[in-house]
Formats: structure tokens, C-alpha cells, sequence
């Protein structure tokens, strides 16, 4: 059995070390527009059972993972619209456990989450192409985390995507599914 924090972390905490970097941003940017797909991957054939069923002990389901990565990222997508047409707005955080409690997260089919995320990251990929690296250093204010930069906030989601998705494949493989 892997230990606890494999389990939460299969690709590693995020670091923020270099994250920034402009010469990092095509990759950032492909993994959010492959997410979509790799997420598909990641639930293809499951049944209902196997989508109830949490990445690890106390952990959320697959199903709740799903939704939280639709409901994470247009949030994300919303800070960065904001960032990039108001001066460093204020962004409202949101409790993403209460949110993956509600009953749209624990009860629906994922097709919704799958076609609205492929919809959000086609148009969140196109956003960011089109910025220039003045643009990445723009931002919000999080009351949490303090002063963000786009170029940040991507690379952070750019991993979050990555360790949700490998969140999914990693109980796939334990339970030889």
C-alpha cells in the first residue's frame, strides 16, 4: 500500500519554483488544453461504482473529482478574465470541499463536467495564446495566498489538472480496473 501522501500527492506538491518562467507557458498551456482529453481517459468505462469510489481513504470519489476540476477551473478561468481587465481585482475564494459535498457533486453523471471542461479549456487555451508576457504579469489578490500573477496561477493549474487527473489513474492501476 503506498503511503499517504503518494496517495494525495501522485505527481508531487506543486512548487512554485520557476513556475513562472515565460519559457514554461507553451507547456502550461498544452497541458490545460490536453486535460480534457487525459481526463476522459482517465474515467473511460467506469461504472457508476467504481466513479463512487474515493481516490484514497477520506478522499473525494471520482465523481467528485470530476466536478471539482469543472468547478476549480472556470474559477480560475473567472480570476483570470478579471485580471487581465481590472487592476489586481480582489478575487472571492470558495471552499472547494463544501463545494464537492453539494449534491451536484456527489450525485450526477460526469458527462456534464467532461463536455463543460472540454468547452472551458478550448477557450481557456485560446485566452492564454493570445496573451503577451506582459500579461502573465498581471493578477489578483487572494485573500488567502496573497498577490498572484497569471503566470502562476497558470503553472498552478496547469499541475492541478495533472493531480487530479493522475489522482484517477493512479486507483485505476491499484485496483487493477
Amino acid at each position: 500500500m503506498k503511503d499517504l501522501d503518494s496517495l494525495r500527492y501522485p505527481i508531487g506538491r506543486f512548487s512554485a519554483a520557476d513556475a513562472d518562467a515565460p519559457g514554461m507557458r507553451a507547456t502550461q498551456i498544452e497541458a490545460l488544453r490536453e486535460l480534457p482529453a487525459r481526463l476522459r481517459a482517465s474515467v473511460a468505462g467506469f461504472s457508476d461504482a467504481q466513479l463512487d469510489t474515493p481516490y484514497r481513504e477520506g478522499g473525494w470519489t471520482v465523481r467528485q473529482v470530476v466536478h471539482h476540476l469543472a468547478d476549480s477551473h472556470v474559477n480560475s478561468m473567472v480570476r483570470f478574465k478579471l485580471a487581465l481587465t481590472e487592476d489586481w481585482p480582489t478575487v472571492k475564494p470558495y471552499d472547494e470541499a463544501a463545494w464537492a459535498r453539494l449534491p451536484d457533486s456527489t450525485r450526477l453523471p460526469i458527462d456534464g463536467s467532461l463536455v463543460f471542461i472540454d468547452a472551458l479549456h478550448g477557450r481557456w487555451a485560446a485566452l492564454l495564446e493570445s496573451l503577451s508576457d506582459a500579461d502573465f504579469q498581471k493578477g489578483f489578490n487572494h485573500p488567502v495566498l496573497g498577490r498572484q500573477t497569471l503566470g502562476s496561477s497558470l503553472a498552478l493549474y496547469a499541475w492541478h489538472g495533472r493531480h487530479h487527473t493522475a489522482h484517477i489513474t493512479s486507483l485505476r492501476e491499484r485496483m487493477g480496473w
